[in-house]
Parts: C-alpha cells; structure tokens; sequence
C-alpha cells in the first residue's frame, strides 16, 4: 500500500510561512547591517582617539553685565514747556562681587526706577533752556554728564551694584513738519555751494596750468610774442579770480557762531548714592540667596 501524498497548504498557512520567511530576511538583513556599523563606527572612533575633543569657551573674565531697557521712552519738556525730548536709555549692572546671574537680576530689577528717576532728573536739567529742535545739543549734554559721573553705585545691606547708564535723543514728532522744509532747503545750498566750490576749483587749476604753458612757451622762445604775453597775463588774471573766488566761498561756508552750548548752564551734582529706600517699601519678590 503506498502513502497518499500531502494535501496542500491551506491559504492562511501560506501567507503565514511567508510572513515567517519575510521576518527571517529581515532579521538577518538587520544583523549584517549592524555588525558593519558597529565595525566602521569602531574604525572612526579609532582615527579620532588620538583628537582632543573640542571644549566650550571659557566664560569672558571680569564681572558679569545685566543689560536693561529702559520700561519706554522718558520725555522731558524742552524751552517753554510745550514740545518734549525722548530719550531712549539702556543701563548696564554689573556688580565687583561676581554674584551670580540670577541675583545680579534680581538687583537690577529691584534699582531700576531709582535709575530711571536719576537719568531723568539729569535730563530735565539739561534740556530746561533748549529749543525743542536742538536734540542733538542735548543728546551731547547728556553724554557728557553721562561721562563725568558715572557709573552710579547703588547699595543694599552688604550688596553693591554700578550702573552704567547710555542715552540717545530723538525729536518730539510734531516738530518733524516744521523742520523739513528747513532741513530741505539747508541741504539744496549744500549742493550749491559744494557744486560752485568745484567749479572755482576746477577754473583755479586750469588758468594755473595754462599760465605755466604760456610761460614756458614765452621763455623759451627769443623773441617774445606780445599776444602770447598778453594771453598769459590774461590767465594770471583768471587764476587771481578763482583763487578769490574759492577763499569767498570758504568764508561764507565758516559757521556762525553757535548760541550759548547746553553746557553754559552747568547741570546741578547728582548725589553718588541714591537715598536709600525706608522700612515700608518692599521689594517685589524675596530676594533670592547669593
């Protein structure tokens, strides 16, 4: 009797042994690649061994800086008290101590309105007896007051803070309509006038040159021409022209003179260290360990 052959496979049992054989491929395909990443990787870190491997750069020395804004713009009436300045101003906390950057904040936040208030009693001074026009006049005052008292200690308990105050001046808005037909009409005769200098110029070194043509070419011959003569005195004559010319121009260039400097009226001192605050005013938030 002989055997009767294998039915065959069922479909689900199919698709099963070629899950199984999919699995199997993949496996081994997961192997090979892993073996030949772990030996290139084990290559690399072999040729890079001998490298010191790169370091962060060390923090800068000194003190650390805490840089602030100013909360907005600090507007100080200008002469006559109906246009105003503003003054856009940056402070500059550090602290000898070397405290650490999150206290150094805290103190910063903590003195700010004590040197918003200064900056501004400091720029009200200043800009008492200007035309609401000369920003830059201000701006330079403030610089220079900046320059000759700063920076500004500010102290709590065994805590001691400078401040390093910055300031720029802008215009007030509603001056801006009355100054640009002046500003407009400054910078059409600074054209003109640099334009007639080069022309003055230009005619000074062309009658020098020809006159010098001239001259040589009288010298040179023995009987000199009287047209030749003449045509040279002539140049002369221009070059003489230009020369004034150019000396008139540079006159009325030279400027007026300039009405009295900010600094005529001194600014009152500023005290070195601000009053310091009383038992009831309390900071904000505790203030953290240094």
């Amino acid at each position: 009797m002989t055997d009767a052959p294998d039915p065959a496979p069922r479909p689900a049992n199919r698709w099963r042994q070629w899950g199984s054989r999919g699995l199997s491929n993949t496996r081994d395909a997961s192997v090979h690649s892993g073996r030949w990443l772990r030996h290139n990787w084990q290559r690399l870190a072999a040729s890079l061994r001998d490298q010191e491997p790169a370091r962060s750069a060390p923090p800068p020395p000194g003190p650390l800086v805490e840089q602030r804004d100013a909360p907005g713009l600090i507007a100080v009436p200008a002469r006559g008290y109906v246009y105003c300045f503003y003054i856009r101003a940056t402070f500059a906390w550090s602290s000898p101590a070397g405290l650490r950057a999150e206290v150094l904040s805290w103190y910063a936040q903590y003195f700010m309105p004590h040197a918003v208030q200064r900056l501004t009693r400091l720029a009200a001074d200043a800009a008492r007896d200007l035309p609401a026009h000369r920003a830059g006049d201000l701006e330079l005052a403030l610089q220079q007051a900046l320059a000759e008292g700063t920076p500004w200690p500010y102290e709590r308990g065994d805590v001691l803070l400078t401040c390093q105050p910055d300031a720029t001046v802008r215009l007030d808005d509603k001056i801006w309509p009355a100054l640009q037909p002046h500003m407009e009409r400054q910078v059409t005769l600074e054209c003109q006038y640099d334009e007639q200098l080069r022309k003055a110029r230009y005619a000074e070194q062309l009658s020098r040159r020809w006159a010098s043509i001239l001259g040589e070419h009288v010298e040179g011959t023995s009987q000199p021409d009287a047209a030749l003569a003449e045509a040279r005195q002539q140049m002369l004559t221009r070059q003489r022209s230009a020369a004034r010319w150019i000396d008139d121009l540079l006159a009325n260039e030279a400027p007026t003179p300039p009405p009295p400097p900010p600094t005529a009226r001194p600014i009152p001192p500023q005290p070195s260290k601000p009053a310091k605050p009383t038992k009831s005013a309390k900071p904000a938030k505790p203030a953290p360990e240094s």
